[in-house]
């Protein structure tokens, strides 16, 4: 049977509606692998998605609130649910306990750095004056090019610069137990992060998602993370 991936859901402030870009599904889908959409809930609903699930996705959103990295709110914040973020970071951490593949994009890849005990930049326009990563324009448009350091898991496939998207005004600062540095951008931003270990545990800032189609090494950071999931069950 094919990896079963578990992928995270966006929603509204009001609570009304879950939503999630049918470009992750998509993505899974052409790997390989079965999505499963996972609606914020209680711990004991993390547990039984995890009983399900042989991998864990990360996918993209708002904000994450920086009094769970020890900080107070700072201008230029944007919008922040609390059940999502609540339920996001317990189901990462017992994940990475367990040693579920994890695959975790823009806000996800902030939200895997929060759960190892990481911190982040509240906005990148205020705290480091870069303004290259959140352009506008069609998602699936290459804004900047990214320095993939050798040696690291996205190196044996991806090499030197390579050209992405951007849609973030958040960024890793500090580093989470158990994770390192895989690339960069030309302004030095953290741009991915990988786990230390043996595990597949992968963050990206940029949006994979939307460039699987078009670009064969996008859609490779998906087949090798299904095959990972498929492994590991």
């Amino acid at each position: 049977m094919p990896a079963v991936i578990g992928l995270t859901c966006d929603g509204d402030l009001d609570g009304r509606r879950i939503y999630l870009n049918a470009a992750y599904v998509n993505a899974i889908l052409q790997a390989g692998g079965i999505p499963l959409l996972l609606p914020s809930g209680s711990k004991k609903m993390a547990e039984e998605y995890l009983r399900i699930i042989d991998g864990l996705l990360l996918t993209g959103g708002g904000d994450v609130d920086p009094r769970l990295y020890g900080e107070e709110p700072k201008g230029g914040l944007g919008r922040i649910l609390k059940e999502r973020d609540e339920f996001e970071l317990y189901i990462t951490q017992r994940a990475l306990v367990l040693g579920k593949p994890i695959l975790a994009i823009c806000r996800g890849m902030q939200v895997l750095n929060v759960a190892a005990g990481g911190t982040l930049y509240q906005d990148i326009a205020r705290e480091l004056g870069s303004s290259l990563h959140n352009p506008g324009g069609p998602r699936n448009a290459v804004h900047h090019r990214v320095e993939i350091r050798s040696g690291t898991l996205l190196g044996q496939w991806l090499e030197g610069q390579v050209g992405v998207n951007s849609m973030h005004h958040q960024a890793v600062r500090s580093l989470g137990q158990g994770l390192r540095v895989s690339a960069t951008s030309e302004d030095g931003v953290i741009e991915a992060i990988e786990g230390t270990g043996e595990v597949f545990v992968v963050g990206v800032q940029w949006h994979p998602e939307e460039l699987a189609h078009l670009y064969p090494e996008q859609h490779e950071l998906f087949k090798r993370f299904v095959v990972a999931a498929d492994i590991s069950t």
